[in-house]
């Protein structure tokens, strides 16, 4: 079992990695909470079984009372609605402040049993235990919480720490292959923003990581973790503007994905698409050589991911990019590259290069 460390004074936390070890995990996850007496167990639908035989079975065992609340799978859940649901069944459930939020799932159910336990009686402790790789590299890691708005993505929420994050490389294994490949978008992000060695890595490994070979896995999930976690221990609420960069694709992505109604797209394949126009604007912009450009899109397109979209107007995409929460009095906000493992934060972009670069990613 590997161990990542979240570094934030008080509100540290570890984050551990392993391969079939999930009950360990739990193990030392319980043994570090000592007045946790009740467990609310936040689960994807699709994972209800997996969930009360690999998770309820051990709190039971361990003495705990257990509520488990299903999710509805899909990005749609991740309402007003959903999360009003969650609170009533917290109420019925009697939780109290030593319950535990305990989120099983993807970066839905991470997000919004998160943002549940940060409002619920102002605050229950709150673990997360990620089964899609998007969550594992991402969303599960940094305290980001909440839900969205029809018009917007990610607008209501709040920064609620876990107590622990609990990664068990095996649940991959039946992940379907477009899941999967969704969550290596994240991947690509980190090398661009941090690592260029790590990217490199990721072209030399590419045939073995889309194969989900075990080594291969389990390393870009330590160091995507290692990487998220060096942003965040530095810049937990995005005060200095260093988590920013995490943001790489992600105002492009957010629009698309807000426009095509959550739907069509998964999050990373969002992403992927949102880098690569991200990309775009920044070879306009003479930002950084159009070599650049090209390795990330071959190593997108080597990963099974998308680069290209369609069926919404360039301009509709805009004003849902108007909305992102980087934008200052209506200007937009884009986190550009100037090179492989360096990005930076780039304000006043020409309406007209935008507008290029949402062209050069569409496909009707």
């Amino acid at each position: 079992m590997i161990q990542v460390n979240v570094e934030l004074a008080e509100r540290s936390y570890p984050i551990y990695i392993g391969t079939s070890e999930l009950e360990s995990m739990i193990q030392k996850t319980s043994v570090a909470i000592p007045d946790w007496t009740h467990s609310v167990v936040m689960v994807d639908a699709t994972l209800a079984e997996f969930a009360n035989k690999n998770i309820v079975s051990l709190f039971q065992a361990a003495g705990k009372r257990t509520t488990l609340l299903t999710i509805p799978s899909g990005e749609s859940s991740k309402s007003i609605g959903m999360l009003a649901e969650l609170w009533s069944g917290m109420v019925q459930a009697k939780a109290d402040r030593k319950s535990v939020v305990v989120a099983v799932g993807g970066g839905v159910v991470g997000d919004l049993a998160g943002f549940a336990a940060a409002s619920y009686t102002r605050g229950l402790r709150f673990v997360q235990i990620p089964t899609t790789l998007l969550a594992m590299v991402d969303s599960s890691v940094g305290g980001k919480t909440g839900v969205n708005l029809p018009e917007a993505k990610n607008m209501i929420g709040a920064f609620w720490q876990p107590h622990a994050v609990c990664i068990d490389t095996s649940t991959l294994h039946s992940l379907p292959d477009r899941e999967y490949w969704s969550g290596l978008a994240e991947v690509v992000k980190y090398g661009v923003i941090l690592d260029e060695s790590f990217f490199a890595y990721l072209e030399s490994n590419a045939s073995a990581i889309v194969k989900r070979t075990p080594s291969a896995v389990e390393h870009i999930v330590k160091r995507s973790c290692e990487l998220k976690a060096h942003v965040v221990s530095q810049d937990e609420r995005e005060t200095t503007g260093l988590r920013a960069i995490l943001n790489y694709g992600h105002t492009f992505g957010h629009a698309i994905e807000a426009c095509t109604s959550y739907g069509r797209y998964l999050h990373g394949e969002a992403i992927a698409i949102g880098m690569t126009m991200a990309a775009n604007l920044a070879t306009r912009m003479q930002l950084w050589p159009a070599l650049c450009a090209e390795r990330q899109l071959s190593l997108l397109k080597q990963l099974n991911l998308p680069t290209q979209f369609s069926g919404v107007p360039s301009e509709q995409l805009i004003a849902a990019m108007q909305l992102d929460k980087k934008t200052e009095h209506g200007k937009l906000n884009f986190i550009l590259p100037k090179m492989i493992g360096k990005v930076e934060q780039v304000r006043n972009c020409n309406h007209d290069d935008i507008l290029a670069s949402i062209a050069s990613a569409r496909i009707d």
